[in-house]
């Protein structure tokens, strides 16, 4: 690493912004069209087969560690690629650390290689197929000292936002969660009654946000109001395991939407920026406001979560006739149509995550647009949309579907991911939807 140092150090400058101090980006085109990513010459490839990369190794049993959530390496991923890209373009200021590159470095040198690092350090048991995959990359770039300059680049941009998130919080022992003893309180649900998740989430730092509360919504409305009693029949009917009121395409939305959303979503976006064909510098930035805007929405909605500790679907409808609302009925045999998340329920987290997406992909390409979206639970099945902000909504209506959640939790959870992608957009100089 010295050696490393002292052959970068004649270039460079080092400007940090994370956490308070947020991040500021001009949108503008990049200089440098990139080839790479298993032979494609799409313009923004690289990046692209990158996320790819990551969204592999999630689906390997155990690779992500339990508890660390995925939308963190997503950020890192691509702040890191993105940062190494406006270093050698300077176009904008990075997203969290800035190195002032030589212009005869090639962008997509570093791109690769921030991508490589980043997700050697985070899955070392991988290393082995991401060095085939950015040997591969790099051998479709022509050597030349610009080529080692971008390599350079990408070591020393990973190098130092692995350090700036060495300490981020996320490598804390999640502390026991202790059930509250008031009625709409959130206790562990059948049939596994499994513990809460990620009850330490709240306290990562965040990517952009100043805190995790900056956007935090309103408490939920009373338990004997009539906003509660609407909301909670609304899921009883439609959110049962044997429905009558749920249409057969509502059913297909529920299970449909049931896996990690955030790949989901990434997966939306690689599509987008394909059909858009965004160069290299414009899909890291995409993917760069994408994820960190997930990554922060994320640590936004566990903080909502365990502030206010409200009861899943599950146990209020089965307790309902415990709380003095006389517009609820209780029926202590309701099962939901799918397994209830082991964590409170409001804000949603297919809610928020699909809110702030949407907002992130509608400021880069307009929210018309024609969307097509496949499921990694339902292989085959493919579903159309004409904006981002219908595939959010349904993304969001779907886990009312499952029972999982109430219109409650997917309104507050809507306006908390728009705010945060507003915010991060914002930070980007990207046009900031209303």
């Amino acid at each position: 690493m010295k050696k490393l140092i002292l052959i970068l150090a004649p270039f460079i400058g080092i400007f940090l912004g994370i956490g308070s101090s947020g991040i500021a980006l001009a949108d503008s085109s990049a200089r440098v069209t990139a080839t790479g990513g298993g032979g494609t010459s799409e313009p923004g490839a690289i990046v692209i087969a990158w996320n790819q990369e990551l969204l592999h190794i999630l689906q390997k049993p155990g690779a992500q560690p339990a508890t660390v959530h995925p939308t963190r390496s997503f950020a890192m991923l691509h702040a890191a690629i993105y940062d190494s890209v406006v270093s050698i373009t300077r176009d904008a200021p990075a997203a969290v650390f800035l190195l002032n590159a030589p212009h005869s470095a090639q962008p997509d040198a570093a791109a690769a290689t921030a991508g490589h690092d980043t997700l050697a350090a985070l899955y070392p048991k991988m290393k082995a197929a991401l060095d085939q995959l950015l040997a591969g990359e790099l051998s479709k770039i022509p050597d030349g000292a610009g080529k080692q300059e971008g390599i350079q680049v990408g070591h020393v941009i990973t190098e130092r936002l692995l350090a700036i998130r060495a300490h981020d919080g996320s490598a804390a022992t999640p502390p026991p969660f202790v059930p509250g003893n008031q009625q709409g309180n959130y206790r562990p649900t059948p049939p596994k009654f499994a513990a809460p998740v990620f009850t330490h989430w709240a306290k990562v730092t965040p990517f952009v946000l100043h805190t995790a509360a900056q956007f935090r919504p309103g408490p939920p409305p009373a338990l004997t109001s009539r906003a509660y009693a609407q909301a909670l029949n609304e899921v009883k009917s439609l959110g049962q395991n044997s429905s009558k009121t749920r249409t057969v395409d509502q059913t297909v939305a529920a299970k449909f939407w049931a896996g990690p959303i955030w790949n989901t979503w990434n997966e939306v976006a690689e599509k987008a920026a394909l059909i858009h064909r965004t160069n290299l510098e414009r899909t890291a930035r995409l993917f760069a406001a994408l994820n960190l805007s997930l990554a922060d929405s994320t640590i936004a909605f566990y903080d909502t979560k365990y502030h206010y500790e409200l009861w899943r679907p599950i146990t209020a409808i089965r307790k309902a006739n415990t709380v003095g609302n006389s517009l609820t009925i209780g029926d202590p045999t309701w099962t939901p149509l799918a397994i209830t998340a082991p964590d409170p329920s409001y804000s949603g987290a297919h809610s928020t995550i699909s809110a702030a997406a949407a907002t992130v992909l509608s400021g880069f390409f307009g929210n018309q647009d024609h969307v097509r979206v496949t499921s990694d639970v339902l292989p085959g099945t493919v579903r159309t949309f004409a904006s981002y902000t219908d595939v959010a909504k349904e993304a969001g209506l779907s886990r009312i579907f499952a029972g999982q959640h109430t219109r409650l939790d997917h309104e507050s959870g809507t306006a908390l991911g728009h705010n945060i992608a507003q915010f991060v957009l914002s930070h980007f100089s990207v046009r900031v939807p209303k």
